[in-house]
């Protein structure tokens, strides 16, 4: 799904409104009316709604929705918390047509009684802000936050939770914990990055009466990986082994012998035709225990455990053979490593993912990222980032994209919502994840997967499925065992689960609004 930013989205409306003649209130009423439904759909028997309004035509939308479940018999009090005196136009005239039916807006002047019918409420409509803030919420509407995320009413937030920057995903000052949002036309980044994916919970993405050509127009390179666009296909009944990439996996030391194993195992769970593993000799008897299916190889280590710059001349044999390298997981970190890696990226035309201590080794020396002749994939996490010079600060979207276009490579941010960005200018997003991937070995799962679809697809259509295979696997293994229990294992098991699901399209959900599903929990409803 291909979201849009606040500016080509603010310049899509005007040019509804201002060049086509399309009536602005027929469209706030028609934001609304989806508002006002979505909120009338939580309501239980005898509760009242609350409305909290902006001075802008975010605030528009919620007067309109507040008069609709005023029409539907709802007891409704809708709040302005903007100035009275900067309302805009459009919303100036909701108020007036809430006015004509019996309603009101009243001033947000919280007292105790206030806070006890809020603390009844069934429902709460957030119209505070829309997609153009871009700075911290103070004064009545921060007071107003605090209200509203501290009540057990369901939270419906207008176009994005009030206090997430629509572009960037960041929290300023603090934001509304919505249940659900409902956004109109196309979903941004702050729906899906972090930390603003986890403020706005479920996320409906709603047409209200934007023509569909100034719709596409508003797109930006940035999609997010939704469930039912992302495929796998099925395999040629005339297939071999050869026909799904033969990867190489470099990696392991004395310390660390358990990620080459994960990798390498979800290389295979994941597709590839042939993987070989290639670790110090060391702890090469414990690889060809925990390999059944990859096939672990000794190459020479020095004493310390670590694989040694005499590896090399097996390893360049090995590449000659291969045409995807995974390079680094539990590598550890010394000058022979460092020495291999860059010997690797200078020598192999292939496709190479740099993982883990691989990362330390390309951050001694960037520039052999643009000397290399391989298409390069990095899978940082945030340290691992920082590390390579990439300090996101604000905008993790912008600081990935700056990365993969100035180095040609693509860029893998590893995070709550991991996301890749290419060399082109695009960028895509995962929407499934959760905190029980935060254990070690995870990225090493990651990287086995990006290895072996990279061998059996083409570039960004495998970045895209092995982001989108990782999280749902992942999800799929925290319903089993839980966010305490579940292991990078654990995730490498559930991947058969996982692509099953890709493969037979029928069995997603659909809705009215072409895309419905939970950002914050990523609990998707499978049939």
């Amino acid at each position: 799904m291909h979201l849009s930013n606040s500016e080509n989205m603010k310049k899509a409306d005007n040019t509804a409104i201002f060049d086509r003649g399309i009536n602005s209130l027929a469209l706030m009423e028609k934001a609304a009316s989806f508002l006002a439904e979505k909120a009338y759909s939580y309501l239980g028997e005898g509760k009242s709604a609350f409305v909290f309004c902006g001075s802008g035509n975010n605030g528009g939308d919620g007067v309109a929705a507040a008069r609709f479940l005023i029409e539907k018999g709802v007891s409704v009090r809708t709040i302005l918390t903007g100035s009275r005196d900067k309302l805009s136009a459009d919303t100036a005239e909701m108020v007036r047509r809430l006015e004509n039916m019996g309603g009101c807006l009243e001033d947000f002047e919280p007292d105790v009684q206030f806070a006890k019918s809020l603390s009844e409420a069934g429902v709460i409509i957030d119209a505070m802000f829309g997609i153009g803030l871009n700075k911290p919420l103070r004064g009545k509407a921060l007071e107003a936050v605090k209200m509203i995320n501290e009540s057990a009413a369901v939270v419906v937030s207008a176009d994005i939770a009030s206090g997430i920057e629509a572009d960037t995903g960041n929290v300023l000052g603090d934001a509304i914990r919505a249940d659900e949002t409902v956004t109109f036309s196309l979903a941004k980044p702050g729906h899906f990055t972090e930390p603003g994916n986890v403020y706005t919970g479920k996320l409906s993405v709603v047409d209200i009466g934007i023509p569909e050509d100034l719709v596409n127009k508003a797109k930006i390179p940035v999609k997010a990986l939704s469930d039912g666009e992302v495929l796998l296909p099925k395999r040629n009944p005339l297939s071999h082994k050869g026909d799904f990439g033969k990867i190489l996996i470099l990696g392991g030391s004395a310390e660390y012998c358990g990620a080459p194993n994960m990798c390498s195992n979800a290389a295979v769970r994941s597709g590839a035709g042939l993987v070989y593993l290639g670790v110090p000799s060391l702890i090469h008897p414990i690889c060809a225990v925990k390999n059944t299916e990859a096939m672990p190889f000794p190459l020479s280590c020095n004493g310390d455990g670590r694989l040694s710059v005499e590896a090399f001349d097996e390893i360049k044999r090995r590449l000659d053979i291969c045409s995807v390298c995974v390079v680094g997981p539990g590598m550890g970190r010394s000058e022979d490593t460092a020495f291999l890696v860059k010997k690797v990226l200078l020598y192999f035309g292939g496709t190479i993912v740099a993982d883990a201590d691989a990362l330390w080794a390309i951050a001694q020396d960037k520039t052999v990222l643009k000397d290399s002749k391989a298409r390069i994939v990095l899978t940082p996490h945030g340290g691992e980032a920082k590390m390579l010079g990439i300090d996101w600060g604000e905008n993790r979207i912008a600081a990935a994209k700056s990365f993969a276009e100035e180095y040609g490579c693509t860029l893998v941010l590893k995070g709550h919502r991991t996301l890749a960005a290419f060399p082109d200018g695009e960028v895509c997003i995962s929407t499934h994840g959760n905190p029980g991937m935060a254990k070690g070995g995870n990225g090493d799962v990651l990287a086995g997967i990006l290895g072996a679809m990279l061998g059996q697809f083409e570039h960004k259509m495998a970045v895209e499925v092995a982001l989108y295979l990782h999280g749902l696997a992942g999800d799929i293994a925290c319903e089993k065992m839980g966010e305490y229990a579940m292991t990078a294992s654990d995730i490498i098991e559930s991947l058969p689960d996982a692509e099953k699901l890709i493969i037979r399209q029928e069995k997603y959900e659909t809705t009215c609004c072409a895309c419905t599903y939970d950002t914050g929990s990523a609990s998707w409803r499978l049939r």
